[in-house]
């Protein structure tokens, strides 16, 4: 289920990604001086960013924190 979530929340990243409802659209400016698709942008920037750390947290790989290599089988040893 976990990762069902995850996927999801990626594949809703993804989509908001193409914004194609503020390339036409001068008007309004954020704050006075941002135009709105810049803001957007900074926005799912922030999101994005939210979105990497919880991979991070939830998904890392934890055989990539071991610090001791694992242990090596000896080989056969010539007489």
């Amino acid at each position: 289920m976990k990762k069902l979530l995850l996927f999801l929340l990626i594949a809703a990243v993804y989509a908001l990604h193409q914004d194609l409802w503020n390339w036409r659209k001068s008007e309004p400016l954020v704050f006075g001086f941002l135009p709105i698709g810049l803001a957007y942008h900074a926005g799912y920037a922030i999101l994005a960013s939210i979105l990497m750390a919880i991979l991070v947290k939830t998904a890392w790989p934890g055989h990539l924190e071991e610090l001791d290599p694992p242990p090596v089988k000896p080989t056969n040893p010539a007489p």
